[in-house]
């Protein structure tokens, strides 16, 4: 993993990267160090650096570029980064806070209870059984909505994953050009199933396969898999491009299969 908040060094490094980025090709060392807090002489050899590395290629004075392989470690950086910022807004921040769970037995305003994250939801129980506990402040029958707080420890949550199935445009041929077999297929194992496109609503339905949500499945899929479900989100392959462009840059894990 790239850790850019391990030392001030690496978080200079990433913050020079992503102004090459922004700039390329004519950069600007003077600039870079200016909007950086460096001087232009440590600009310069840092991106001496990424060019050794194979991060940056250098076109020209002063004209560089980022390579593919730096493009690669900026997303996974800023997925560090993120994930950083989600631990202290939600992990951190939150156990300031209160939230919301489904109670899996009667709970007492006091009690203390264990947390986890079933379909996407927290869920309390009894005692401190969990990574991560929390104190309920309102009384709660089994089933019903349970207020937490005074939050400790981390849920234990595996990251989901995105399968994007492409559906071919009307023009080359729609929805019968992919079989019922194949969306089922993809369809059966997935936690939550998603649908953009005229061409992918009807190929579900063709397959008796009901998609939970037929528009911003970008937005939807991300939410999903980064509380844990494996999701399914069937696209006319028009659609794929923005569906794919959401999770990427939220840094979620996908896969695009041909229908």
């Amino acid at each position: 993993m790239v850790d850019v908040l391990d030392n001030k060094r690496a978080a200079t490094r990433f913050r020079i990267l992503v102004q090459i980025a922004e700039r390329q090709p004519a950069v600007s060392q003077g600039e870079i160090a200016e909007e950086v807090g460096v001087t232009s002489q440590a600009v310069s050899e840092y991106i001496r650096e990424l060019v050794d590395d194979g991060l940056v290629e250098k076109e020209g004075r002063s004209r560089y570029r980022v390579t593919k392989e730096g493009v690669d470690w900026l997303f996974q950086a800023a997925g560090d980064v993120r994930r950083f910022a989600d631990h202290v807004t939600e992990d951190v921040l939150g156990a300031m806070g209160e939230d919301t769970a489904i109670a899996l037995e009667d709970l007492e305003e006091g009690d203390i209870v264990s947390l986890s994250i079933d379909e996407g939801l927290l869920h309390a129980e009894p005692g401190e059984v969990g990574p991560a506990t929390g104190v309920a402040t309102t009384d709660a029958e089994a089933g019903t909505d349970v207020g937490v707080t005074s939050f400790e420890g981390v849920i234990d949550l595996e990251p989901g994953s995105v399968t994007v199935l492409q559906v071919p445009a009307v023009r080359s041929g729609g929805s019968r050009e992919i079989s019922a077999e194949t969306i089922t297929e993809h369809c059966d194992d997935a936690d939550l199933v998603l649908a953009t496109g005229v061409e992918a609503v009807v190929a579900c339905g063709r397959a008796d396969v009901d998609p939970a949500v037929t528009f911003a499945v970008g937005e939807v899929a991300t939410d999903a898999a980064e509380r844990g479900l494996a999701v399914t989100a069937v696209a006319t392959t028009e659609a794929v491009g923005r569906v794919t462009d959401t999770l990427r840059d939220a840094a979620v894990s996908y896969e695009v299969l041909e229908g």
